[in-house]
């Protein structure tokens, strides 16, 4: 009896391509402008796009004797927080994609291997996607590239005009200074203060 076989199901999602009309026949191609709601948890704890926000894809299927390769472009907005100030950020980005999705029998064999696939003649684009756009995001966004920051002291931001940070600060080396004054007994509190009025009178 021969032991059925079982088939992968078709990713879902909006970032899911049919490739169907390509046929694997080499050299086929197909091109791909669409706009798609972006998933939940892209980008960084820094920078990121917020779920559901619009992803503008421009791309190109090809197929090639090994699967489909697909590149282009794909533009969506970011949000997230000034890591100097932590003010909010607003901004965009154009990440390109160039991705090859093995047909299931020209994968490599390599368990190991991360590469993409096709599943049943579609293709989840987004593993590649997220792998593109967080490559392409600074580690520590700026709200403007001379961001002078939080002060150390009051907290406050050294770019804002209407703060005073000229706080004063005690010189680190006398810091240990009052609490040695403390634990020392009554006796030797009052000789050393006559040993020092004791020498300012000799230098006089």
């Amino acid at each position: 009896m021969t032991a059925p076989s079982f088939r992968r199901r078709a990713p879902r999602g909006p970032l899911v391509l049919d490739i169907r009309e390509l046929g694997r026949r080499a050299g086929s191609m197909k091109r791909v402008v669409t706009q798609v709601p972006a998933p939940a948890e892209l980008g960084t704890e820094m920078l990121h796009v917020l779920s559901g926000a619009p992803i503008d894809l421009d791309l190109r299927l090809e197929a090639v004797m090994e699967g489909v390769l697909v590149s282009g472009t794909a533009f969506t907005p970011l949000t997230g927080e000034c890591a100097r100030c932590l003010d909010p950020i607003e901004d965009d980005a154009t990440v390109d994609i160039r991705e090859l999705f093995y047909y299931p029998d020209r994968a490599p064999d390599d368990p190991e291997d991360d590469s993409f696939q096709v599943v049943n003649d579609h293709l989840d684009l987004e593993p590649a996607l997220r792998d593109a756009l967080v490559l392409s995001l600074p580690l520590s966004p700026c709200c403007r590239p001379d961001c002078a920051g939080l002060c150390a002291d009051c907290g406050g931001r050294l770019d804002d005009p209407d703060v005073d940070h000229a706080h004063a600060r005690a010189d680190p080396r006398w810091a240990a200074l009052p609490s040695l004054i403390e634990n020392l007994s009554p006796n030797e509190n009052t000789n050393t203060a006559s040993n020092t009025n004791a020498e300012s009178k000799e230098k006089d």
